[in-house]
């Protein structure tokens, strides 16, 4: 009897340890991997069983097997290390797209060697159509450009590299531009233009145009650009979205991104969005803020949220806001002055009573909220409007969260709100932020993720590419050591976070703040399978062999 009830229990225990008994196999099974889940019940497994889209089983090898058919796919991962798809917390997809298209800058290291890029554009572009450039930034220069008003050159060069076109090459903030005379002209901007509410169009001592434009002055030179695509027939327009969205989610899907997180799209976007999601087109999982819309368009919120669309592949819930602008631009609101600019605070760049009426649109209609705040001027106004009753079960959500002041830090837990953090703007822009805040504030409040953490606070990570590049690699070494990989240069790291913190702020924290932690953002029976399979060990190797590991697979929805 003794013997029957040992026999008895074995069975019952081999049975709770052994993969489901299902009625279809795998579809694929992952074997002899090194699988990070971020699961905290399973945090490490072997093999993962898919069946269609959705994950089966996380496990051994031994479980995973049981699961195969005839027909089951078995790979063999030969070691290699495997983590839920990454999702990409905060970037601008079709600005990823265009900058592919465009004139890219954010490698250059001079204006001479913009103006030349600029220069061999223009053989290739027909006279008279706009060319367009992204990613310069001033402090980021190894030699002079001449003469400058805040570091920012004359426009003087790159009129005399294409006369014959008008040029816009937006700063790698996204916050400023340069245009060209041509440009100039065709906007109508003269030294007797005003400054526009929140915005300002620099200009040298003797009122002189410099070329250069921050914030809301941007629309001055954007609108001829936009007026000018806009004579496109609707089905030039629909198969230049299309090209754009094709090579954004090609970058994507190269460096592993199997989730994108949008901040900020338009309506007539989304629309096209829908059409492609609805037609199997999107070959990664899209979810989408509605770019900040106007009080007039407050109308159309009423038709959303829209959720899974294509079979998860679109999800639109939430609402887009800036408050202020960037550091390096000098647009970021800050409760003290600029280190180098005495007596400027930086831009406010909506009004903050707009800011509050949209809290209210989103809180009629339980949309997530997502306002752009740097400076910590503008985290604190944005945490007093979220303060408001409603906000705090919808997860709304701090874009940036770059500068606070230590005081406001353990109001993100207290009122819910997620800090939307991107830890490779901690590195790129290190070496001016002491410049622009002193070392005691850029010390205590910049970047501060440490803080944040200890403090309960939810954080999501991206690149907010084009800004970045939308390798999710160089953010997550940028995480874990706040170190530039060119100069070795360490920013203030007793802010840094640990391995595993930033493999779960790339992976089930974004998922969380897109509320979307139940289907996606780790390895999880029942959940979608998106894997990433990497040729290093992001929790155990080297941090230089971070920035060189290899992405060797990326499975989107088990394919």
């Amino acid at each position: 009897m003794k013997n029957l009830l040992y026999t008895l229990l074995a069975a019952l225990l081999a049975g709770a340890c052994a993969a489901p008994k299902t009625a279809e196999p795998a579809t694929r099974i992952l074997f002899n991997g090194n699988f990070f889940t971020a699961d905290s019940t399973l945090p490490q497994a072997t093999a993962v069983a898919i069946r269609g889209d959705s994950i089966l089983f996380v496990g051994d090898d031994a479980g995973a097997k049981v699961l195969a058919g005839a027909g089951t796919e078995m790979i063999d991962l030969q070691g290699a290390f495997a983590m839920p798809g990454f999702i990409e917390g905060h970037g601008h997809f079709l600005g990823l797209g265009q900058s592919l298209q465009n004139l890219n800058l954010l490698q250059t290291k001079s204006w001479e060697e913009i103006t030349t890029l600029v220069a061999e554009k223009a053989k290739s572009t027909p006279p008279g159509a706009w060319i367009e450039g992204r990613g310069w930034h001033q402090e980021k220069w190894n030699a002079s450009p001449g003469r400058t008003v805040n570091g920012y050159p004359y426009h003087d060069a790159l009129s005399a590299a294409a006369p014959g076109h008008p040029v816009v090459l937006k700063h790698a903030s996204g916050h400023a531009l340069i245009a060209n005379a041509r440009a100039l002209e065709l906007a109508g901007i003269s030294s007797e233009t005003s400054d526009p509410v929140g915005g300002r169009i620099v200009r040298d001592a003797a009122g002189n145009l410099t070329g250069v434009f921050e914030e809301n002055a941007m629309e001055l030179i954007t609108k001829p650009l936009t007026d000018w695509k806009n004579k496109r027939t609707e089905a030039e327009k629909q198969a230049a979205f299309d090209r754009t969205v094709e090579l954004a989610a090609q970058a994507c899907l190269e460096k592993g991104i199997t989730s994108f997180q949008d901040a900020g799209s338009d309506f007539w976007e989304i629309e096209q969005f829908e059409r492609l999601a609805q037609n199997g087109k999107l070959p990664l999982r899209l979810w989408v803020m509605i770019g900040q819309p106007d009080s007039a368009d407050y109308a159309k919120l009423r038709d959303f949220p829209r959720i899974g669309l294509g079979n998860g592949h679109l999800t639109v819930r939430a609402v887009k806001a800036y408050l202020d602008g960037a550091l390096g631009s000098y647009g970021a609101w800050l409760l003290q002055p600029y280190a180098d600019k005495p007596g400027h605070l930086g831009q406010n760049t909506t009004p903050v009573e707009t800011i509050r009426d949209l809290a209210a649109e989103c809180r009629k209609h339980g949309l997530q909220f997502c306002v752009h705040a740097i400076g910590d001027r503008a985290n604190r106004e944005v945490l007093d409007i979220f303060a408001a009753p409603g906000g705090t079960a919808l997860r709304w959500r701090i874009e940036h969260a770059q500068h606070l002041d230590p005081q406001d830090i353990p109001r993100f837990r207290e009122l819910g709100v997620i800090a939307s953090i991107q830890a490779i703007h901690c590195t790129s822009d290190a070496p001016f932020v002491v410049k622009r805040l002193g070392t005691e504030r850029a010390r205590t409040g910049a970047y501060p993720w440490r803080n944040l953490l200890n403090a309960g606070a939810r954080l999501a990570n991206g690149t907010d590419a084009p800004v970045e590049d939308v390798d999710p690699l160089p953010s997550i070494h940028a995480a874990v050591t706040r170190r530039r990989a060119d100069t070795g240069l360490e920013f203030f790291p007793e802010q840094k976070m640990t391995r595993e913190e930033a493999l779960l702020s790339y992976t089930i924290w974004n998922a969380y703040a897109a509320f979307e932690e139940n289907e996606k953002g780790s390895l999880t029976p029942g959940k979608r399978a998106d894997i990433v399979v990497l040729s290093e060990d992001l929790l155990r190797c080297p941090p230089e062999k971070i920035l060189t590991a290899k992405v060797l697979r990326t499975i989107v929805g088990g394919k």
